[in-house]
């Protein structure tokens, strides 16, 4: 036997309509409660879980007009707006409840009703409630996901990010496609996750999608989403990504490795705002604001052997660049406070101050890693850290040169016969950032192609993909 579900109200004057309906409805329906008297109605929603109401037009003999029910309909309406009311109606007045559902009505039935047809409306009322539930759940979620992330807000009064949220505030409430472009580490998802806040779509889904991190053989699914039985994995009907976004805002991080076929994939969708799911053959409409991240630079955006130039232009209605933390050191000491008062809380330790020698030496360092590597950094002193207050070598910094001695900033490794140079980054041999800049240039070499870029480096794509988030690729 079936579970029911559901829990009703019906609200009629006739007696006899609600010991009927009651002996109909508690056969198929978890909970039925009947009220003869309309002014009850507020009570009885407080105290029972109402999934559907039944709702009488008219209450006293001789009434007609349906506007006790109108009334009673508003009222309703306004304890829970999402309230699933269907409608009672004498025969005949189907023009009555045709004006109640433009006022928020689902449906209604006609005296003296058919069963079938009311526990048919009903069953789908209930569905209706349950979905509005769900969907008001999802939106609150979304909505406490978005002021959680409040936390993680971009931090400084520098000259550069004054410049930055001003464009912010301009941009935002529009639905103008956004570009942030910047190094690794600088905050471009922050950027993004600002703007979504101050936009029109603030309470609908924020959806981030790492580009560099969705193989080429899974993108149109992921992205475009698919049909139960469209390919051998396929068992079940999947959401793309980019459906599952409509109504917010689509987050495209480091849109710069995605090959250039496609990228060409990729505008359509932007174009038409449309997607044509894996094994579907009608397309879904979209209603996304689309904000996009690299780390490329201007340069390497503006070579079509990389990035489209058509695609990029569609991207970058406005441009958004976020300096490197080591071009804004004017915010690096309220950055660093900020996570040592964050790291201290978390890891139960009393709240230290930066020493002056400290101050000066997380000031004066290039932070390669930016803001992202200043964090972690912290994240360590805290944990670490044993004296009263923060000093410099709580942090552990890379040495420089200029303290140090000077290196040569090239370095010469065999490539088959010959040989090629490298430019170290920052002119040191961290092994870290060896890694780095080796990894990078693979990628670069075979256009973010992952096998072939993991066979030269000598290591498994699922290795490869491993350093590419360790790095922040």
């Amino acid at each position: 036997m079936m579970e029911k579900l559901g829990s009703i109200l019906i609200v009629d004057d006739d007696e006899d309509i609600l010991v009927a309906g009651k002996l109909l409805l508690k056969r198929h329906f978890a909970n039925v409660v009947t009220i003869s008297q309309p002014n009850q109605i507020a009570a009885s929603l407080r105290k029972n879980n109402i999934d559907a109401i039944l709702l009488d037009m008219n209450f006293g003999p001789g009434e007609s007009s349906g506007d006790e029910g109108f009334y009673w309909l508003s009222e309703i309406l306004k304890i829970d707006p999402e309230a699933v009311v269907v409608m009672i109606t004498a025969h005949g007045g189907v023009n009555i409840a045709v004006e109640a559902m433009k006022m928020g009505a689902t449906d209604f039935v006609s005296k003296p009703w058919q069963n079938e047809k009311v526990v048919a409306t009903l069953s789908a009322a209930v569905k209706l409630r349950n979905t509005r539930s769900r969907a008001a759940t999802l939106k609150q979620a979304n909505r406490t996901l978005v002021e959680d992330s409040g936390n993680q807000q971009i931090i400084g009064k520098s000259d550069a990010l004054k410049t930055i949220q001003s464009m912010i505030e301009r941009a935002a409430p529009t639905d103008a496609n956004v570009l942030i472009v910047g190094e690794n580490g600088t905050g471009k998802e922050l950027v993004a996750r600002e703007l979504h806040k101050l936009s029109n779509r603030s309470d609908e889904i924020f959806l981030s999608v790492d580009m560099g991190a969705i193989s080429e053989s899974l993108f149109d699914s992921e992205l475009f989403g698919h049909k139960k039985g469209s390919f051998t994995d396929a068992k079940d009907d999947r959401v793309g990504r980019l459906q599952a976004a409509s109504g917010g805002t689509l987050f495209l991080d480091e849109i710069g490795n995605l090959p250039l076929h496609l990228q060409a994939k990729l505008l359509t969708v932007l174009e038409q705002r449309k997607v044509t799911p894996v094994g579907a053959n009608q397309p879904v409409s979209i209603d996304i604001r689309v904000i996009a991240a690299t780390n490329l630079t201007p340069k390497q955006l503006s070579d079509e052997s990389r990035f489209r130039q058509d695609l990029l232009f569609r991207l970058n209605t406005v441009e958004i660049e976020v300096p490197p933390l080591r071009e804004r050191a004017d915010d690096i000491e309220e950055i660093a406070n900020h996570y040592i008062t964050l790291y201290c809380r978390k890891y139960d330790k009393h709240i230290k101050k930066l020493s002056s020698d400290a101050l000066t030496a997380i000031k004066a360092y290039k932070w390669p890693g930016n803001v992202r590597a200043l964090r972690h950094a912290i994240e360590r002193a805290v944990i670490l850290s044993q004296g009263s207050n923060f000093i410099a070598a709580d942090f552990a910094l890379e040495s420089h040169p200029a303290n140090a001695g000077e290196i040569e900033n090239k370095l010469s490794i065999k490539i088959g016969d010959g040989e090629e140079e490298i430019t170290l980054p920052d002119g040191n041999l961290n092994l870290e950032r060896m890694e780095y800049v080796l990894i990078e240039r693979s990628l670069k070499k075979h256009r973010y192609n992952i096998s072939h870029a993991a066979k030269e480096l000598g290591l498994t794509r699922a290795a490869l993909y491993r350093r590419m988030e360790k790095h922040g690729f």
